[in-house]
């Protein structure tokens, strides 16, 4: 039978949220309904409510999530009502091109619910990255639920099902961090410090933390950078090559996605060094000029990080129990709890750069 929860809904660009009645069904086939006990306020849910997304409003906001599986539908054997889990928003399917290579990771046809949730009125919900979980319950497709040790908080578990997630992999997973290395993450945010903090469990030994907000560069000491620069105040290429006996870094993440944050880590690198671009860039951005001799000359890698290129089923139990050993400190990505009511305000606190993540709890 259908339940009505409560559920933050964006209705039109660049308008402010709504708490409203949400009609959720009863799971179908392959389908699960999750209680959500704590979700964070992402960029990208921001990005929906501007329609920087697409047009499809209007949308069930919230994606980052931790809860409990309430039910499931015919079929479902990967999880069971009672687990916690994670929820993710690349379920991957194992029957495309890339899952049959082995690389599940860049699955081509992840999956969703195939039901809609709707408002009372019958109008249907297009959940943020599928999920849409600024809500007290959710419907998703069960490959979209990882268990995880339920000894973790769900404040903190729920971060891995995006951003956290996003720079640990763009560090270890994309960009290949290990015992070592040198490491330059430009954008010292939520994705940003992930990186930092994923670098330093890989065993990377010099890791240089490079923003304009010296709050931010002083957060990023916390997970482990050992170098920070002011971009505002030096040259953030000249700065890590002097970090680096003047070589350049094995690796630079960008965790902004913009074209002179993209040029400063192509040249911030060493030979043959990887660049990592995870900050998402808008669709009007074009690349920087740059003479395609020092593409040859550089050698290297220049990558993209889709979701920090993680298996769920392999990653979020892994990073959980590292936590949990007190190794990743996931706890400190936390600024602040929050009620469904003060997303609108966190939204602000966000995109002035007051917080990391604003966590909201049910």
């Amino acid at each position: 039978m259908a339940q009505e929860v409560r559920g933050v809904v964006a209705h039109s660009k660049g308008k402010p949220v709504s708490v409203e009645t949400i009609v959720i069904p009863d799971p179908g086939p392959g389908e699960a309904v999750v209680q959500i006990q704590a979700c964070g306020v992402c960029h990208t849910d921001l990005h929906y409510r501007e329609g920087g997304i697409n047009d499809e409003f209007p949308f069930l906001l919230g994606h980052e999530a931790a809860g409990i599986v309430e039910s499931v539908g015919e079929g479902v054997t990967e999880v069971a009502p009672g687990d916690f889990v994670i929820l993710n928003w690349r379920a991957v399917c194992g029957q495309c091109r890339a899952c049959r290579k082995g690389k599940p990771w860049y699955c081509f046809n992840t999956h969703n619910a195939t039901q809609k949730m709707t408002l009372k009125s019958g109008q249907e919900l297009s959940p943020a990255l599928g999920i849409g979980a600024f809500c007290e319950k959710t419907l998703v497709a069960a490959g979209q639920c990882t268990k995880v040790n339920p000894a973790a908080k769900p404040q903190v578990a729920g971060l891995l099902g995006c951003g956290v997630m996003a720079g640990i992999g763009a560090a270890i997973n994309t960009g290949g961090v290990g015992r070592g290395d040198s490491i330059a993450v430009i954008g010292c945010g939520g994705v940003g410090d992930a990186a930092i903090a994923g670098a330093e469990l890989a065993g990377a030994t010099t890791i240089i933390a490079v923003d304009r907000d010296p709050r931010k560069l002083e957060w990023a000491k916390g997970f482990g950078a050992t170098h920070t620069v002011n971009a505002a105040e030096t040259d953030p290429v000249e700065a890590i090559k002097e970090a680096t006996g003047g070589f350049g870094a094995d690796v630079v993440v960008d965790a902004v996605g913009r074209p002179e944050t993209w040029k400063q880590a192509f040249f911030a690198r060493d030979l043959a060094g990887t660049v990592v671009l995870v900050g998402v860039p808008t669709p009007d951005m074009t690349a920087p000029e740059i003479p395609m001799i020092e593409y040859f000359g550089r050698g290297g890698s220049l990558k993209s990080s889709w979701y920090g290129d993680c298996l769920p089923s392999r990653d979020f139990p892994a990073l959980v129990d590292l936590h949990l050993q007190g190794r990743l400190p996931l706890e400190k990505f936390v600024s602040e709890e929050i009620g469904l009511d003060d997303i609108e305000s966190a939204f602000e606190k966000m995109h002035r750069g007051d917080v990391l993540r604003s966590v909201v709890v049910l």
